[in-house]
């Protein structure tokens, strides 16, 4: 199903917590695909890819970027900010960054690049701000210069503060068009990804500076906040531009069953918690529906859930099978996708068991680096 604008439809849902256990959940609906290990092409943990060790023993990395060729930026959940040496073999704490409120899934979280670094250094962190007991995901902006985060400072902070320490989101990512989106899951209350006078449960759309564009589809709406991109967006963790059709895509977080895939269109509500497949972590329904009129259905959905993680589409040139590629957390493998026509036809898992696949990444040149934690690494993906 398509949708032109977003539906504010305010309600309320028990919002369950969150058991470690991740079971089968409810067959697909015929509007979109699903994953099902039986028609997955196997396990390639040595036949197209390797992962080459570059650093252990890391807490919890989380976000990177690529500063130069030779240099990696990465940050630690638990606040910290470290650049490693491609050529050196060196890693280096860089100090100046966000205060983080460390709570929970929350911390420092994701880090980009400014489309124009080479000239002014900048560089964007999301994180849980605020204060203990009141926090959301805040977004902040200062200037790479040497190991230190010069001039930082906070240019927005979700609302409304919560003492929940789950679903902060977040993925941060520009455009071509310059555009800096960044994703906030909905905290953990369902029916706050349908209330437009919140940011919880969506993707936000700014100017470099935190400022709003004029066209975001609630500028104007009384009490809606302006920055609201796309909205019923339960958890996105992952995001990355199609190389040639130049369109975001996102996967977020199902609850028990339900994780999507999806096309990131201006104005769409993507129905959660009204539209899943997925069901409660006691094993209740949120829902009968998996489509509804109004409300944008997923690409494809793996259901059980893998708790997807990170995502880069590959670029052109690359011998591999696959055109996407994406982190998983509970599954514990790095998920190849083969996308093709707005479809996904067909998927392969990597590396199993080889630990939480956090972040994966491509830097202009075209190496892919990955993060992972239990255990906490930093690697190279080299293909064959």
């Amino acid at each position: 199903m398509q949708i032109s604008t977003i539906n504010p439809f305010k309600f309320k849902i028990v919002w369950l917590l969150y058991p470690a256990l991740v079971i089968i959940f409810s067959a697909c609906a015929q509007a979109c695909s699903k994953d099902d290990d039986s028609k997955e092409n196997g396990t390639f943990t040595q036949a197209e890819y390797k992962l080459e060790t570059l650093l252990e023993g890391l807490q919890n990395p989380w976000g990177i970027c690529f500063p130069s060729e030779n240099e990696i930026l990465f940050t630690e959940r638990p606040g910290n900010i470290w650049l490693y040496n491609l050529v050196e073999q060196t890693k280096t704490q860089v100090t100046g960054g966000p205060t983080v409120v460390a709570v929970g899934q929350g911390g420092l979280l994701d880090v980009a690049l400014h489309p124009d670094f080479s000239q002014n250094r900048k560089v964007y962190f999301c994180y849980s701000g605020g204060q203990p007991g009141a926090t959301n995901t805040a977004l902040g902006v200062g200037e790479l210069i040497g190991n230190r985060i010069e001039n930082f400072q906070q240019i927005f902070i979700g609302s409304p503060l919560t003492n929940s320490g789950v679903h902060f989101g977040s993925r941060l990512l520009f455009d071509d068009q310059g555009y800096l989106y960044m994703s906030i899951g909905d905290r953990g209350q369902q029916a706050w990804a349908q209330d437009s006078s919140n940011h919880a449960g969506k993707l936000l759309r700014f100017h470099d500076d935190g400022s709003i564009p004029f066209d975001n589809p609630f500028v104007g709406v009384l009490g809606a906040k302006e920055e609201v991109y796309t909205m019923g967006n339960r958890n996105i963790q992952g995001m990355d531009i199609h190389p040639t059709e130049r369109i975001i895509y996102t996967h977020e977080h199902g609850p028990r069953g339900g994780d999507e895939l999806n096309k990131m269109i201006k104005g769409a509500n993507y129905g959660w918690p009204l539209v899943t497949h997925g069901i409660n972590y006691n094993g209740t329904p949120i829902t009968p529906d998996t489509t509804l009129e109004s409300y944008q259905d997923p690409i494809h959905h793996w259901t059980p859930s893998v708790a997807p993680c990170g995502m880069a589409f590959v670029p052109q040139g690359i011998p591999t099978y696959d055109n996407l590629l994406i982190g998983t957390l509970a599954a514990q493998h790095l998920k190849g996708v083969q996308l093709q026509n707005n479809k996904v036809s067909i998927t392969r898992r990597y590396f199993e068991g080889m630990g939480r696949f956090r972040a994966v990444a491509f830097m202009p040149n075209k190496r892919c680096f990955v993060l992972t934690e239990n255990p906490g690494r930093l690697y190279e993906l080299v293909f064959d």
